[in-house]
């Protein structure tokens, strides 16, 4: 059995991916994510695989997609500025169907800003940071334990669905310390990407199956291979007719959106009779629980819906938990990017947005007092 441990959010999250797999990691120190490039560099050996530290971001990215390619569950590892210089290669990555876990620990910007400071400035980018229209996953964990399953869940989904994740921790979670005990090895899920039965004869790299997903072979077994930015045929040879675009434009979106359901992960608090609903994500979802808590006792019909997955945004879902309420509030350590989504679905009237971007947390009073103006300001 595996005992308690003392345990950072970064390292949660890097010990999430080994256990899932990932044999690979390029990367580049940068604030406050330096941590997960440390300990892959100090774990990765032990356990054959390979760490390399690149000269730059960009460079790490294109290292990345090609270990991936050759058959190594791969990672890498940044913070703001990092992250936008990845932009183009995660592009290419959706395009060509190139499995890869980005990890991406936020902190306070534009540019430089505020380096150590939280912040969850980040959403929309991970949705839209890359040109052109292609499904996203990214996930936000709000607790070191979390990070550590989210870090399985990335590399699982990046393998199935031969796409890249991004895992959007933040400055909080990243460098928080709690007591954990992880799970063992053996109860762990781990989801290899799926290979062809045919032969190199018969084999077409993007020719997917009826979940959507083409199988993957990695480079130097006898398959061929074309990889390419490009709109391309099954064979990935480049085809830029307009009836290819579509097809693997559709695709791209709807192998993801197809498994809505099993990808979102989530949590709920106190949502059977609530009349005022708190949707949070990472590191501010734990100033808005004690609000939440907060309120209950003040006798608020308040709860609150944690997502973990933030992209595909779960739209079902939110409505679902919305639907009876009065008002929802939705707590952002930005300047507001996730309400916009939750506008969208659930009507902007009834959304009250509650934002923090001054690179300091959140404190619970800052979500109870709009709890308790939702709830008639008497309570």
């Amino acid at each position: 059995m595996n005992k308690a441990r003392l345990m950072q959010g970064n390292e949660a999250c890097t010990e999430g991916a080994l256990a899932a797999g990932v044999r690979f990691f390029a990367g580049y120190p940068i604030t406050p994510s330096t941590e997960l490039a440390e300990l892959c560099a100090e774990k990765l050996p032990k356990l054959g695989g390979k760490f390399i530290q690149m000269e730059d971001e960009i460079a790490s990215m294109g290292a990345v997609c090609g270990a991936s390619l050759a058959g190594v569950k791969s990672m890498t590892s940044t913070s703001g500025p990092g992250f936008s210089l990845k932009q183009e290669l995660i592009g290419y990555a959706s395009m060509a169907e190139i499995p890869a876990v980005i990890v991406n620990v936020q902190r306070s910007g534009p540019s430089t800003g505020l380096p150590t400071a939280p912040a969850q400035g980040d959403v929309m980018q991970a949705r839209w940071g890359s040109h052109g229209d292609r499904g996203v996953i990214a996930l936000s964990p709000g607790s070191v334990r979390e990070a550590f399953d989210v870090g399985v869940h990335a590399v699982n989904f990046a393998e199935r669905f031969r796409t890249p994740v991004v895992i959007l921790l933040d400055e909080v979670i990243g460098h928080m310390r709690e007591k954990v005990v992880l799970p063992e090895q053996k109860d762990i899920e781990i989801v290899e990407r799926k290979r062809t039965t045919l032969s190199p004869e018969e084999f077409q790299a993007y020719k997917p199956d009826a979940d959507e997903v083409p199988p993957m072979m990695p480079f130097g077994e006898g398959y061929f291979h074309h990889v390419t930015g490009l709109m391309h045929n099954h064979m990935g040879q480049p085809a830029l007719d307009g009836a290819t675009t579509k097809e693997v434009l559709s695709r791209l979106h709807t192998k993801i959106e197809r498994v809505q359901d099993e990808i979102t992960l989530y949590t709920e608090h106190f949502l059977e009779d609530a009349e005022v609903v708190v949707i949070s994500y990472g590191g501010s979802a734990r100033a808005a629980l004690s609000a939440v808590k907060a309120g209950r006792e003040r006798g608020i019909k308040v709860g609150m819906l944690k997502l973990i997955t933030i992209w595909p945004f779960p739209k079902d879902l939110v409505q679902k938990v919305t639907a009876q309420a009065k008002k929802v509030i939705v707590p952002e350590m930005n300047y507001g990017q996730l309400v916009g989504e939750v506008e969208r679905y659930v009507g902007q009237e009834k959304v009250l947005s509650v934002t923090r971007y001054d690179g300091h947390l959140f404190h619970p009073d800052d979500i109870l007092a709009p709890i308790i103006e939702a709830a008639g300001g008497t309570k």
